[in-house]
């Protein structure tokens, strides 16, 4: 039952992630007075992408075919491990977070190689600003993570929710710090405004488009669907870690309609306040990404600094 359940979960959250992506984009439209699409263009695009013909670079090897592949598995590995609807499921319990990480890493690795592997120059200089990003982001995210784990005594995403949901509503300093830190992170690796603009094809502004230019048919399907489910996964950590309430402690029928409603309100909720903030905001320059990178790290090591000496010290 509990494993059927997990993939369950894992099969909602890979199906779910298009229409938050839909959602977000129907708020901005309204937002910016422009005629909205329906919530589940994103889908509608895909099946369009899995039905177009296939074109392949003649100097593409075998790692640029089976780049979308393996980047497409790691996040769908990687969304099993994040508890969506219901805590203490199998799948989230083989794995940690820190295990989390590394498939971002895998994937953002392949994908880095796959736009150096035919040589042009807009790949090779998204993947340059891919890892460069990453070189930055990654810090902070297991500066994040690290505070999270010291302040619940545990790695697992399940028990460290739970722990903090049976902890009962109390802010912590460290967990305000580590919220807007990942936040921060978030956007970064996403690639969301104001770090990059997922809408647009302006060659000297481009980093995740940049690499994917050569693309097209079902594997550049599968590249937009697991940028989707990234974005998903990152939404999820923030709002079931620091504001866990509603998700399911139990695998009965009322606990996980529960669990769903609570998650995806505040998955709206998130989502909303994200387009906002995008219609509000301006991209930066390239050069002020370090900075504001850098401020993310800051959040988060102020985050375990302020539990080592509030919380642990006192």
């Amino acid at each position: 039952m509990s494993w059927a359940l997990a993939l369950m979960q894992t099969a909602l959250f890979v199906a779910g992630a298009p229409l938050l992506a839909g959602w977000i984009k129907r708020v901005k439209c309204r937002l910016q007075n422009r005629r909205a699409p329906p919530v589940t263009q994103p889908y509608r695009d895909l099946v369009r992408l899995f039905r177009k013909e296939l074109l392949l670079p003649e100097e593409s090897s075998w790692l640029f075919r089976a780049a979308p592949y393996v980047i497409f598995g790691a996040m769908v590995l990687a969304a099993a491990v994040v508890p969506l609807v219901a805590l203490r499921l199998p799948t989230a319990e083989i794995a940690d977070v820190i295990v989390l990480v590394g498939f971002f890493a895998l994937a953002r690795f392949f994908q880095a190689l796959a736009g150096m592997d035919i040589g042009t120059a807009f790949g090779g200089m998204g993947a340059s600003r891919e890892m460069t990003i990453a070189s930055l982001a990654e810090p902070a995210l297991l500066m994040a993570v690290f505070t999270l784990a010291m302040s619940a005594g545990t790695t697992d995403l399940s028990v460290a929710i739970e722990r903090i949901l049976g902890s009962g509503l109390v802010i912590r300093p460290s967990f305000v710090f580590a919220f807007f830190g990942l936040l921060l992170v978030a956007i970064a690796e996403t690639g969301r405004i104001p770090v990059d603009n997922p809408a647009t094809h302006l060659e000297l502004t481009m980093i995740h488009e940049a690499m994917v230019l050569e693309y097209s048919g079902r594997h550049l399907a599968l590249i937009e669907w697991a940028s989707q489910i990234k974005f998903m996964i990152y939404a999820v950590l923030i709002t079931n870690i620091f504001l866990p309430w509603g998700i399911a402690m139990g695998f009965g029928a009322g606990a996980l309609a529960l669990g769903a409603a609570a998650v995806t309100v505040k998955l709206a909720a998130l989502a909303a306040l994200l387009a906002v903030s995008e219609t509000l905001l301006a991209k930066m320059r390239l050069f002020s990404v370090p900075q504001f990178l850098g401020f993310a790290y800051l959040l988060c090591l102020l985050g375990m600094l302020s539990h080592v000496i509030l919380e642990v010290g006192g």
